[in-house]
């Protein structure tokens, strides 16, 4: 293949778009490789290829695009997203602060309250069935919890 032949190739905007859904194809096979960033550029180089500019242009192009791509994956991936979750493997210290009703009275520091549409069992001081309460720690299956009218201890 001579230059002139890898000129037209360059020049021609199905070889952007080939190469565009090359390297998408690849990125399904081997996830996490930034292959997808490339496939874009390849794509944006395709669009402008419609222009009719020359080999050398659409390389620089390319090259623009890819770079320009690339340093938008790189901040975008770098932001914690929903899945950044402190207590991602300790769901119940979710429940602290949640608002609840005891469900059979509080006797001897032990019980049952109702949160959202669970019974939970609960320690705390000894309480009548129906008063609200709070949670304020969480311990396995168990969950401490304080009269809504009293202050959390320090």
């Amino acid at each position: 293949m001579d230059a002139l032949d890898l000129a037209t190739l360059i020049e021609n905007p199905w070889t952007w778009a080939v190469l565009a859904g090359v390297l998408a194809t690849a990125e399904l096979v081997a996830p996490g490789v930034y292959l997808v960033w490339l496939a874009g550029a390849a794509a944006a180089t395709a669009a402008v290829a419609l222009l009719g500019l020359d080999a050398r242009a659409l390389a620089i192009c390319f090259a623009l695009f890819a770079l320009a791509s690339l340093l938008i994956a790189r901040r975008w991936m770098r932001r914690p997203g929903p899945s950044m979750d402190d207590g991602l493997n300790q769901r119940g210290t979710r429940l602290i602060g949640a608002r609840a009703v005891v469900e059979d009275a509080i006797c001897d520091g032990l019980g049952r309250v109702k949160l959202g549409d669970s019974s939970w069992t609960a320690t705390g001081p000894d309480l009548a069935a129906g008063t609200p309460v709070t949670v304020v720690a969480v311990d396995g299956n168990r969950v401490a919890v304080e009269p809504v009218n009293r202050l959390p201890s320090p």
